[in-house]
């Protein structure tokens, strides 16, 4: 049985001022509905993301009990704020300052998990410096050179984790042949792999539940950016009721029964595999997750002042495209953890994307009701499955935490 890891209020504060760089990602692709826009989104949060998960195994492993630790933390989550402020103009003047806050990031990271684990971080933490002095070095070009660094510095991160897994491995391995010398001098000590196999499941899920919600209330935000200063008639209530009504299908399909038995799937994983299934579940999985909420919140914000009217091509597709890339990442993370059924929302996903031509065929606002009873369309036939799925989906799970 684990031991009780709850995340801390240090954490979630931290998680705020991560989740503000979502909403100028938010506002990057209002302004700019865009292949374009699109392509600077997808690129500033996934190398974000990525340092944003290194925080939560930090945490995971090395909890903020101490003064050190808190004022380090404290720290990394300024060095977070100048990044957000600087997403906006990323690929422009503002490249130099979010490069600068990215790279503090990175080495207060490697500054807190060698303070626990010492010498061993350098498997990572050397990679993650190299990504943002790319990123960094990004912020003094234009145009493709600029395109070219940022890429780089995504192939770096995706690179990093096969490498610390063989690390991890081989560290492992070796262990293994000097476990009893090591224990009659001073007791075990931690590899690459301990370290990485030392995840605790409730922290784990908990934490990345948080963020999620987090993210979930910058949508609902995003509904009064939209209306703004308009004069609240019934026509502009309906719309916001009705993207709430969206926003809280997306909610539904997590956190009513898929957070809890994600949580189960992580208890019953060996540890030495935890890592792995991290990897995919809750960062690969969850890139699509947020950044469907945030495609779908600038989707919002360019509609809800015009709900009667025919809407152009990028906000129908921010709106269709934003639920559709949150379904597609829930669908991946539901595989990754043995969880179903999934033929409700990848019907869902496609009924999703077809939607846009009612958006600008029609009205914004026959797009939200026709993407509202889209998901809750699903809900309710997910909740009508037959009796039989149960043993299926638990012997699923059996299989993806038996596996190596």
């Amino acid at each position: 049985m684990e031991s009780e890891h709850r995340v801390s209020t240090l954490e979630l504060f931290f998680d705020l001022v991560f989740v503000f760089t979502i909403t100028q990602l938010t506002v990057l692709l209002a302004d700019d509905l865009t292949p374009r826009g699109a392509g600077q989104v997808v690129l500033i949060f996934t190398v974000l993301f990525w340092m944003y998960g290194g925080y939560a195994h930090l945490t995971n492993q090395v909890p903020p009990d101490r003064t050190v630790r808190r004022v380090l933390l404290m720290l990394a989550m300024g060095a977070f704020l100048v990044c957000a402020l600087a997403v906006p103009t990323a690929f422009g003047a503002g490249g130099i300052a979010f490069g600068l806050g990215y790279l503090l990031v990175v080495l207060v990271h490697g500054a807190l998990f060698t303070q626990a684990h010492g010498r061993g971080v350098l498997w990572f933490a050397l990679p993650n410096v190299l990504c943002a002095l790319s990123v960094t070095a990004a912020g003094f070009f234009d145009g493709l050179p600029a395109w070219g660094l940022w890429m780089s510095a995504l192939l770096l991160q995706f690179v990093t984790p096969v490498v610390v897994q063989r690390v991890a491995a081989s560290g492992a391995a070796e262990a293994a042949e000097v476990a009893e010398v090591a224990e009659t001098v001073e007791g075990p000590g931690q590899t690459v792999g301990d370290q990485l196999g030392g995840m605790n499941a409730a922290h784990l899920v908990e934490r990345h539940g948080l963020l999620l919600i987090i993210v979930f209330g910058e949508s609902v935000i995003a509904i009064g950016i939209g209306v703004g200063s308009l004069p609240l008639s019934l026509g502009i209530a309906a719309g916001a009721f009705l993207a709430l009504t969206i926003a809280s299908a997306m909610w539904w399909m997590y956190f009513v029964r898929d957070e809890g038995r994600a949580e189960e799937v992580f208890e019953r994983t060996p540890a030495e595999r935890r890592f792995k299934l991290a990897m995919v579940a809750y960062y690969y999985a969850f890139l699509p997750m947020l950044l469907g909420i945030a495609v779908f919140a600038a989707g919002v914000k360019k509609t809800i002042g015009h709900l009667g009217e025919h809407l152009h091509t990028g906000p129908a597709v921010a709106l269709a495209g934003g639920v559709a890339l949150y379904l597609a990442g829930d669908l991946a993370f539901r595989a990754a953890l043995g969880i179903g059924p999934a033929r409700y929302r990848a019907a869902a996903l496609v009924l999703a994307l077809a939607t846009v031509p009612v958006g600008t065929s029609w009205t914004g606002a026959g797009q939200l009701v026709a993407l509202a009873c889209v998901l809750v369309g699903a809900l309710a036939a997910e909740g009508r499955r037959s009796p039989t799925e149960p043993a299926e989906e638990a012997a699923a799970a059996g299989a993806v935490t038996g596996s190596g």
